[in-house]
């Protein structure tokens, strides 16, 4: 049985940390009201000549390094990301070019927060078909750039960063790999979070606009379902899970996410106090982060899980 399976994972982060005290200087909040509020002590922002791509290029070559994998090895090139280079060409196409595996496909998908799990889905159905062998699958962004740094209710919540992973088809007893996924969207609640600007609509970039209590209760809901219904489809209990990494967006929620579905807090990796909410790319830093320190081994199962605007969310259960 052939399976996606992830051999390796690295991260990178924009030099510059941002406090909540630094924001607090300059907007009427504080580092106890974000800190109560959201779990968020910091957040890295990018600086000049830090791009979406350059974040991603580092990225996927610490995943590579860790992988022991050669960039000629790859034959595909999934990125998530909702603020690209450019419009066009898609922000893999860079990453491709810097790590010299040309040729191979390269193209963006664009699933705001839940990007990583709709590029990791992706990606392993054309592993899976035979289209690929190797894959490298990228979370990246630069939420800094589509921020109103005026609005207080947004800016001390997002951060920037990239996290990749390698995927490989392996054939085997079907034990290891990705074992199921699940993916949703509901275009209704497209005003709930979104960004009022884009090249077909205003040809501007635009702000980042969230009705953030709305957010919150639909995020809950939907993600203690959609994780319930990828670990009944994969035919298992919820305490046969070692880990769960989440989209990083608000501690709130991963702690009502966590307590709907009754998981131990000890179970769910958390980095929102130090990433903030890097959209596409709070997934594989997580997961990076965690696999670096040895908390996820081999053998592990894990659940990965996001949501984000448009709305789209959705699961991945992966055995290490």
């Amino acid at each position: 049985m052939i399976r996606s399976v992830i051999r390796g994972a690295g991260s990178a982060l924009p030099q510059r940390i941002v406090t909540n005290d630094e924001l607090a200087a300059q907007l009427d909040t504080s580092d106890e009201w974000i800190v109560e509020r959201t779990g968020i002590r910091q957040r890295h922002i990018a600086g000049e000549g830090e791009t979406t791509s350059t974040l991603a290029i580092e990225a996927a070559r610490a995943a590579l390094d860790d992988a022991g994998i050669d960039a000629s090895e790859i034959d595909l090139i999934v990125l998530a990301t909702a603020t690209p280079d450019n419009t066009f060409p898609a922000t893999a196409t860079k990453v491709q070019a810097a790590l010299g595996c040309n040729g191979c496909p390269a193209f963006d998908v664009a699933a705001v927060c839940s990007g990583f799990l709709y590029a990791m889905s992706t990606a392993d159905a054309m592993l899976v078909s035979g289209q690929a062998t190797r894959a490298l699958v990228i979370g990246a962004e630069t939420f800094s750039r589509i921020l109103d740094w005026e609005d207080r209710t947004t800016a001390v919540l997002f951060g920037d960063g990239a996290g990749a992973i390698v995927l490989e088809a392996q054939d085997g007893d079907g034990t290891r790999g990705i074992l199921t996924s699940q993916l949703h969207a509901d275009g209704a609640q497209h005003d709930l979070l979104y960004v009022d600007g884009g090249p077909s609509t205003t040809q501007t970039v635009g702000h980042l606009r969230m009705k953030g209590r709305e957010v919150f209760r639909h995020a809950v809901g939907n993600l203690a379902q959609v994780l319930r219904d990828v670990v009944a489809k994969a035919g298992i209990e919820i305490s046969d899970i070692d880990w769960v990494v989440p989209h990083q967006a608000n501690i709130r929620i991963l702690e009502g996410t966590a307590k709907k579905l009754g998981l131990p807090p000890e179970k769910v990796i958390v980095t929102v106090d130090r990433h903030a909410n890097t959209s596409a790319a709070s997934v594989p830093l997580a997961f990076a982060a965690a696999r670096a320190d040895g908390r996820i081994k081999q053998g592990d199962l894990v659940l990965f899980e996001a949501m984000g605007g448009g709305f789209t969310w959705g699961a991945s259960l992966v055995r290490m």
